[in-house]
């Protein structure tokens, strides 16, 4: 990939952002805002209790500012609402509706709230409007595309306000007056002019000015498109713009033809730039976004994308690194550039290397994880610096920051259909970032979705392996939220998939999946069953750890069936595996459970010996934790037997155990743990 410098001689940027102004106008539509919080509702002149939060409803194309006016509005009623402001994005930049279901589960996280992995639509939008019961918020939703996706997040109970910001009316939500947006007053517009053109350009012609105004309707966005046109040029007069704006007629919109008019005056390679935007990932850019979209490097992307900032071509977004939104109102006029000016060919070429850039710059932030793995620090030190993380905690921001495009890279990919080995090369590397980084629980809503495209593409493939490790992913999720039923079933369609591909390892993970399933279900008999065909391939193939664990999970099925005398031979088994393999911490917790079993057998002597036995190679495992239930354990069995002394000796040894273990502090759980049920798609080729 060659490094292609973006030209930008000759214009002098303003320096500064349109974000950094003052909100402007719009005095009117306000009060009337805020005279619509205290009006009564048609269930108050009922006589009736409002049921739900009050609905007021911005309307207004975009780039008409209505977002800014919900954002000041909310601003200046914040402090009615102690509980905080909450907002969310229910359409994509091209105008996709988002689902209702992701929104919900953005605002719960929002209100740090867990969202159980896979949970249906229903079900999440209901957890969120009983969250807010008792709550004084704000709800903003912007971009709403239809009544449907407010009625389902519209808070039931009237002590929260919803601020909707639409094209339209919002038919079929009771008691909503849109408040619905023209252009500026002529005042507030020359403002908006005068503060990227600055004053004396403004003040030598203010009836220039005011044809300049009268050009671009009044709309926000036209204004600041025309500001950075000219604040770029400080030669130019006001009257120059505004007689070439009345040029090009009244076809298309105002914004459409002042945006057309700074696309032309761009150098050829940052119009390029600009238009390949329109391919970002849920409109969302950094600099290596543009830099893998159009072919050049890293320093020359960001330069050009801080040039589209001054020029109100881009927002940039709050947070630690740089990173850049495509106004929603820009996106269609974008997208339609691209259709004339670029080959589709040439946009397929941008899409590969901007999905090949997130690949690798996932396997750099997950490889900067493994400080103590030669082989991915070797592989770190190959990649090229402009892609390589200084450190951990600057590869889990980025993973952060970048978490929505990320999802969306995603998502898009597995649409295109054309992509498919890229796109299984992202979700793989996505995955392992994200267990690195966050752990398997933390990121098991998103993982949740990452695994569903990985099924996709594998049945639109026809890849059995990998459509295998995609439902063993997703029935371990579904599982571990109580959904075993729904878990059963996936697990049974991995086990045909691992059939049909000839792969062992994926068959004998879904028959214990299976088995464990059905245990969960109460059905022990079915459960051990099915361990033991899980069993069976573990024999065959000498696997001797997982031999010994399955004989453990056997010896379980039939302890929870009140089989005894068969999980007292289970365990015994899982014993002798165990002990072959010098595994002291696994020999250990074994003892102990067949020492739980003798228990439950009516046999107290027998499971006070092994008890005791199993305290000793607890100890010699260095196993805090276990030693102190064994010494529970003890106390238990001699309390039954009779001997309260011995028992209150051993409970006193328990009790400081875990006291000490809780003064040096829990370490957690390892990442190797986090990861260890996750079914790596074993398809992907091995080198990264």
């Amino acid at each position: 990939m060659t490094d292609q410098a973006v030209d930008t001689d000759g214009l002098q940027l303003s320096g500064h952002s349109s974000q950094d102004c003052g909100f402007l106008g719009r005095t009117r539509e306000l009060k009337e805002l805020c005279a619509d919080i205290e009006r009564a509702g048609l269930d108050t002149l009922a006589g009736k209790k409002a049921p739900r939060a009050r609905v007021l409803l911005i309307a207004g194309k975009p780039g008409s500012g209505r977002t800014a006016l919900a954002e000041e509005l909310v601003a200046q009623i914040a402090d009615r609402y102690p509980d905080g402001i909450l907002r969310a994005r229910l359409a994509e930049p091209d105008g996709t509706p988002v689902p209702v279901g992701q929104a919900a589960r953005e605002l719960l996280g929002e209100l740090e709230l867990p969202t159980p992995p896979g949970a249906a639509e229903d079900d999440l939008t209901g957890e969120f409007r009983a969250a807010l019961t008792g709550r004084r918020a704000v709800l903003l939703l912007d971009d709403a595309a239809d009544a449907e996706q407010v009625d389902a997040l519209l808070p039931d109970t009237p002590e929260c306000l919803v601020v909707a910001v639409s094209r339209g009316p919002l038919t079929g939500i009771s008691d909503v007056r849109p408040c619905t947006l023209g252009g500026l007053d002529t005042k507030s517009a020359v403002e908006l002019l005068s503060r990227h053109t600055g004053s004396v350009r403004i003040t030598v012609d203010p009836r220039a000015a005011e044809g300049l105004v009268e050009a671009c309707q009044a709309q926000p966005a036209a204004l600041m498109l025309a500001g950075g046109w000219l604040a770029a040029r400080p030669k130019a007069a006001v009257a120059d713009l505004a007689k070439q704006l009345h040029a090009e007629g009244d076809e298309g919109t105002a914004l459409g033809r002042v945006f057309g008019l700074v696309h032309t005056a761009l150098p050829a390679a940052a119009a390029r730039i600009l238009r390949l935007l329109s391919l970002a990932p849920a409109g969302l850019a950094d600099p290596h976004t543009a830099s893998a979209l159009a072919g050049c490097s890293v320093g020359a992307a960001r330069s050009t994308l801080d040039d589209f900032v001054s020029f109100g071509l881009l927002h940039r977004r709050p947070g630690p690194l740089p990173q850049y939104e495509v106004p929603g109102a820009l996106h269609p006029l974008l997208a339609a550039l691209t259709e004339t000016h670029d080959k589709p060919a040439e946009l397929q070429l941008a899409r590969a290397r901007m999905l090949e850039r997130t690949v690798r710059l996932l396997q750099s932030c997950r490889a900067i994880t493994e400080t103590d793995n030669p082989e991915a620090r070797e592989k770190l030190q190959d990649m090229p610096r402009a892609l390589r993380f200084p450190t951990p905690r600057a590869a889990a921001d980025w993973l952060n920051v970048r978490r929505p495009a990320l999802l969306a890279s995603a998502r898009l990919a597995v649409a295109d259909g054309e992509l498919d080995t890229l796109a299984r090369r992202l979700m793989s590397q996505l995955v392992r970032a994200m267990v690195a980084h966050v752990g398997t629980h933390a990121a098991a809503p998103d993982l949740y979705g990452v695994h569903r495209l990985v099924l996709d593409v594998a049945e639109r493939r026809a890849l059995p392996r990998e459509r295998a490790a995609a439902l063993l992913n997703l029935g371990d999720l579904d599982a571990r939220t109580g959904r075993t039923t729904e878990a059963l079933v996936r697990y049974r369609a991995a086990l045909d998939a691992g059939r049909e591909a000839n792969d062992p390892y994926a068959t004998g993970r879904a028959m214990e999946s299976v088995g464990g399933a059905h245990q969960e279900l109460g059905d022990y008999e079915r459960a051990a069953d099915w361990f033991g065909r899980a069993l069976a391939e573990r024999l065959a193939r000498d696997e001797r750890a997982d031999m010994a664990r399955l004989y453990g999970r056997i010896a379980t099925a039939h302890t929870y069936a009140g089989r005894y005398g068969e999980a007292q031979r289970g365990w015994r088994a899982a014993l002798a595996g165990y002990r072959k393999l010098d595994d002291v911490a696994a020999y250990a917790r074994a003892l102990s459970e067949l020492a739980r079993v003798q228990e439950y057998a009516g046999r107290p002597e027998e499971s006070l010996r092994t008890c005791q036995e199993a305290v000793e190679w607890a100890r010699r495992a260095e196993d805090t934790r276990l030693q102190a239930a064994l010494h529970l354990r003890l106390a238990d069995t001699l309390e039954h037997l009779g001997d309260s002394t011995a028992a209150g000796l051993h409970r006193g040894a328990a009790e400081r155990m875990l006291g000490e273990e809780c003064q040096e502090g829990d370490p957690g759980e390892s990442l190797a743990e986090h990861g260890a049920n996750a079914c790596e798609i074993r398809s992907t080729p091995a080198k990264d």
